[in-house]
This record gives structure tokens, sequence and C-alpha cells, in this order.
């Protein structure tokens, strides 16, 4: 039986030896834009029953999370669950990782409260339009544009969100009341209103942490069953698992039974969620204006109300799903297309917005779980959001008696380790300089995600331009000078050479020959043509003169169509040398060691 990690190799290499190569191309392109087509004709039981089982605990553990990140996202609890079932089936089609899952997530949750004001018209108009950037970006293919967002800075400010999200639950924890949602105000309240702290509250949330942690720990040391294993034993392990895997649910269904149980007595020392919508969601557009009691807000003016959030969501959701996908696909040995993940999560977005769901990406945690559990191909999903239907058609009711200190603890427990101690001794080993950009992103965006990420992208941008105006010279002295630029020559940096060359050059008698070792240089542009003629010019008033070594083709051929005065290049630094310490004034300044003017031509039109 095939593997599904090879799945999609092995269909095409069947399908490119039973037709004709424009067939192949056809059906290959079609593979990219459909991956389910890759995988779907080698479906086997044994793939079904190990999807079966992924889906239903990656189930298990979205249903309480989606609650619980509704109550981030500062919306009513059923808007989670609409928007955890869309990308499911979404993904089945057109998803390129077998281990990832889309729905809603801590960080997009926390953009979300910020941008749309809580209020659930403007979280769906910005589903949609988040989904419509991210189609365009996929079709456009710009997923290169990701590249340019570092690793510090998506550090950082997942370490801020992780911060501002997990301080954000304390309020529930503690079951206190009217606390502010910006973070600065929201600590100085917390601190503030301490001694309103609800007991119940904060004994029931402590608990459910002590038990998701417990159960956490069960889960990362139960160890593999293996098939000469006693019957007995291994089902006592197939217990474990699913209890440790379906954690979150287990614990929330204690805590809500708990509260139920004081509610037979008359006696509530919970908060809890309250009411829930019931059913499923109409499908219906995603409202293009808003009726307020104050009057209509148009279109125009809720996009205008949501501002940085049409860039930030579908940025930071792209970089999110995207990095979850490459990460199990690097741990199990599978590539990924990032463009058609754009397509996938942007289709999902505005599908999803015709159900009343919010901006989603993929999820780290529930894609762990998916890929512990031993999922085959996407059709795990096909269960999750089966599963979440039906909760939402039937157990709605039972919503009512969560405990919000419950949901305050999977969401503390489940952003935790989204914090990345480790990073910043990594980078004081590596690079500390990058310590500059993940320190401005982090501390900038618990004032303003939007410019938390851009000051730290800046930052980033900084330091690579630096790197590009001022590369790095390895210099050997002698009788002739030799200059060895590090990495390319672009024009931020032709006025830092001609500085260097010139101040070794000519800093004493005897003035020095020069040889600009080229051999890490792949281009050039017009600045540095123009920049290296001056030097030609300059060495020469002087008395010195600079040669060429290790030319690459490109920037050979850019120098030769420059017809720069004075031009002369060698193969090796030995010729380069034996030339120079000839008597190099004796040579005509128009004279040049160029190859013959027939290979010269060539060189020209290549």
């Amino acid at each position: 039986m095939p593997s599904p990690v090879n799945a999609l190799g092995q269909a095409r290499s069947s399908r490119s030896n039973m037709a004709p190569d424009t067939c192949c191309c056809s059906a290959v392109a079609l593979q990219r834009r459909l991956p389910i087509l890759a995988w779907l004709p080698d479906y086997s039981l044994q793939w079904l029953k190990m999807d079966f089982i992924a889906g239903l605990s990656v189930g298990l553990t979205v249903i309480p999370q989606a609650l619980a990140y509704a109550e981030v996202a500062g919306l009513p609890p059923q808007f989670g669950l609409y928007s955890a079932f869309m990308g499911c089936f979404v993904y089945f089609f057109l998803g390129t990782s077998r281990d990832v899952t889309l729905g809603p997530t801590a960080i997009m949750s926390l953009l979300v409260s910020f941008y749309t004001f809580h209020e659930p018209a403007y979280a769906v108009l910005l589903a949609f339009l988040s989904g419509c950037i991210q189609l365009a970006m996929g079709f456009l293919r710009l997923g290169f544009l990701l590249d340019f967002i570092s690793c510090p800075v998506i550090k950082g400010f997942t370490s801020a969100a992780t911060v501002t999200i997990g301080f954000g639950q304390i309020k529930n924890l503690l079951g206190l009341q009217n606390t502010p949602r910006q973070f600065f105000l929201q600590v100085y309240h917390t601190f503030l209103s301490i001694g309103e702290t609800r007991v119940g509250d904060a004994v029931l949330g402590l608990v459910c942490m002590v038990l998701l942690l417990v159960l956490k720990l069960m889960r990362d040391h139960v160890p593999p069953v293996h098939p000469e294993m006693p019957p007995g034993v291994r089902l006592s392990h197939g217990l474990v698992w699913t209890a440790t895997t379906a954690r979150n649910a287990l614990v929330v269904s204690f805590a809500a039974l708990v509260a139920y149980s004081f509610e037979v007595t008359g006696y509530q020392p919970f908060i809890l969620t309250g009411e829930t919508a019931e059913g499923l969601p109409p499908v219906r557009t995603p409202p293009f204006s808003l009726t307020t009691a104050n009057g209509t807000i148009s279109f125009t003016e809720m996009v205008q109300d949501m501002g940085a959030g049409l860039a930030v969501v579908p940025l930071v959701g792209l970089l999110e799903s995207i990095a979850v996908a490459k990460a199990f696909a690097s741990q199990n040995n599978y590539r990924v297309d990032a463009n058609q993940e754009l397509l996938a999560i942007g289709l999902t977005n505005v599908l999803g917005s015709l159900v009343s769901a919010y901006p989603v990406t993929g999820s780290f945690g529930r894609t762990a779980v998916n890929a512990q559990s031993g999922v085959c191909t996407p059709a795990g999903g096909l269960v999750t959001g089966a599963l979440v239907l039906l909760s939402l058609d039937y157990l709605t009711s039972l919503f009512y008696y969560i405990p919000k200190a419950a949901l305050a603890a999977v969401i503390i427990m489940a952003v935790a380790p989204l914090f990345d101690t480790k990073i910043f001794g990594t980078l004081w080993r590596v690079k500390r300089l990058d310590l500059l950009p993940l320190g401005v992103t982090f501390l900038l965006c618990f004032w303003e995600i939007q410019y938390g990420i851009l000051a730290g992208t800046l930052v980033s941008l900084l330091i690579l331009l630096h790197a590009v105006a001022r590369p790095k010279t390895q210099v050997s002295e002698g009788l002739v000078l030799v200059l060895q630029p590090a990495s390319g020559l672009h024009f931020p940096a032709i006025e830092t050479l001609r500085e260097a060359v010139l101040k070794r050059a000519l800093e004493g008698p005897p003035r020095r020959c020069v040889v600009l070792e080229c051999t890490h240089v792949s281009c050039i542009d017009y600045t540095v043509v123009l920049g290296l003629g001056d030097l030609l010019e300059e060495l020469h008033r002087q008395g010195a003169a600079l040669v060429f070594v290790g030319l690459q083709v490109p920037v050979l051929r850019a120098l030769l169509a420059a017809d720069l005065k004075g031009f002369q290049h060698f193969s090796t630094l030995e010729e380069a040398e034996k030339y120079l310490q000839q008597d190099p004034g004796t040579q005509p300044y128009d004279s040049c060691d160029d190859p013959a003017p027939e290979h010269k031509i060539a060189l020209l039109k290549a």
C-alpha cells in the first residue's frame, strides 16, 4: 500500500506513463490546483481508519477551543463554532498538507477583537475581505512577499500576542467584570480590582489549569503502542491516549457538570457562558452595511473603521498557516505549495463569511493533535467538520453551563507554548543584532499590533540593507593590494568600496596597484558600473592601476558593454599580480587585456 506522503508523486508518475506529454502536463496542473486528485485514487480502508480517529480527536479539541476563542474575539460563543467547520471541508479539496487544520486560533481571535470592535458584522465582513485578499495573492503567486517578514519579527509578534491573550483571560479566571480590553488599561484595572476576585471562579479555573497540565504531561509521556503488547495493555494505552488527547473537552465537560450541580441546588458560584444561539448558521451574504440605533454604517465606512486590519489580518493569517504547514511538512518529509495554501485559506475565509465565520488560519495546536493521531490525508477534516456541525445542531443548549473560568483555563494553556523563551538565548548566541527587530516588534505590539509588525519588519529590512550597503570585504596586503567583497556588489555599496580602495592604495608611497577579486559578485547594476569607471580613472591619475579577477559571465558582460576605459580582467589572481608587478605605467591607458573581439561580441550577445 503506498504511503500517503508519496501519494502525490506516485499519482503524477502513473499518469505520466499512461498519457501523452500534453495530457500529463494538464493532469499535473489540475492536481496542483486540486490536490485531492493526487491522493484520492490511492485511498484505502487503513487510511480511512486513521483519518477517522484523527478527525475525531481534533473535533473534540476544537469545540471547546472555538467557544473559548470566541471570547477572545469579543463575539458570542456560537461564532467560534461557525468559524470552525468551513476550513475542514475546503482544505479537503485544496490543501497540500495532510496535517494542517484550519479554524479559529488565539492570535487570529485577538486580531479580530482589535479590529472589529466586538461587533459580529464587522468580523464577518473582515473574513470576506481577508479571503479576497488572500485569494488574489494566491492567484498572483505573491507568496514570496511573506519571506520579507523575518523569524525574529514573527517570534516577537507571537510572544506579545501570547502575553496579551493570556493576561486577557485573567479577568475570567478570577471572575472579574467590566475590565477594559486595551492591554495597559487591562493590566491596571486587573491589579486594581484584585480584591473583587470571585473565589469560586478562581478555584475552578486553577483546578482546570492543573488538570489540563497533568493530562498534557501524561500525553507526552505515554509510550508508543507495539503489536507485541498484550491486548489489555494496548487497550489501556488507547484509553489513556484518548483521554489525554481530548483533555480540553473532558475538562470543560467536568466544569460544566460542576456548574450544573450547583445550579440544581439554587446557588451558582461561577460566571457561566450563558445562552448560545441554537442550530446551524444561516447561509447569507456578508453584511456590507450595518444598521445601528444611530443610523446605517455604509460599506465604505466599515472598511475605513477596520483600517490597517485589512492588511494585518490576511497577512498574519497567511504567515501562521504557512508556517504551520511548512513545519509539519519538514517534520513528516513531504512538501507544501505556499501559493496553493494561499488559495485554500482565502477560499475558506470567503466561504466562511457566508456562514457568519470570522477570519481563520492554520492552528498549530490542533495540527499537532492531527499529526500525533496518525492522520493520513486531509480527509480527517471531514470528521472534524461534521462533529462541529453536530454540536451546533444538538449541543448548544448544554453550552449554557460552561463556566467562563474553564474556557479561560483552556485558552491560557493553549497559548502558553507559543511564548518561545529560548529564542532570546538563541539569538544572543547566533546573531545579537536580530534581537533588535524582535524587541521592537514585541514592545510595540502591546501598543498597536500593526505598528509592531510594521516597525519590526522595517528594522529587519534596514539590517538587510545595511549588509547590502556595507558588504564585508576581505583585504590582502602586499605589493599588490587584493580586495575581495564577501557578498554581492550593489549600488549602495560602491561609494564605500571606492573609499576603501583609494584609502588603502594611495595611503603612502609607494602607491599600490589594486586587484578586485569578484568571485562572489554575481551581478552588478549601472550605478556600480559608473562607480568602477570613476575608480579606474582616479587610480590612473594617481599613477596606480585596477584590474579585475574572477568575473562571472553576467558581470563580465555588463562591464564589457559599458566599454570602460582601462578595464582589464584576468582569470586568476596569479596572472593579475604578475601583470601588475611589471611596470603597469608603461601600458597604454586605453589598452585592455580582454578577450578577442569576436569573443567579446559573443559575450555581449549572450
